[in-house]
């Protein structure tokens, strides 16, 4: 039987605020940027797969090492979506008319997004567990 520690506060905070931080930098980026729509719609769209592959590939990771069955064909979509969204942020911004320090901060906060949604994505798992009484907690107050 698997055992989950429950996450601390701190950690669920700082998960939550780094997703916080990184997806609305990245929309705070694409709001003033002097871009027309379509690129901001490009930049948006590769925000919202790269979330959701990146959540994807951990619930898939995770299955997998609880047992649970996820399908081979599933787990290496899981794996080219997130390649795939990697590859288009990098062709998009390295092709993008913007300074180099505009494509540093895309770069920077998509990837945060990125890292903190696996985190909260945890989290919430962790939590829900937890609270089904079915795994170990870590305070046994």
């Amino acid at each position: 039987m698997n055992t989950v520690q429950r996450p601390t506060a701190a950690f669920v905070g700082a998960s939550w605020s780094a997703l916080c931080i990184g997806a609305c930098a990245f929309l705070w980026g694409l709001w003033n940027a002097q871009m027309q729509l379509n690129e901001k719609g490009y930049y948006l769209s590769l925000l919202l797969y790269g979330l959701f592959a990146a959540i994807s590939l951990q619930k898939s990771v995770r299955d997998r090492s609880e047992g649970i069955a996820v399908t081979g064909l599933y787990f290496g979509l899981c794996w080219v979506s997130l390649c795939t969204v990697f590859v288009l942020l990098t062709v998009g911004l390295w092709n993008a008319t913007l300074q180099p320090s505009e494509k540093g901060f895309y770069a920077m906060s998509f990837v945060l997004s990125l890292f903190a949604v696996v985190a909260v994505q945890k989290n919430v798992r962790d939590l829900g567990s937890v609270k089904e009484g079915g795994l170990a907690m870590a305070d046994h107050s």
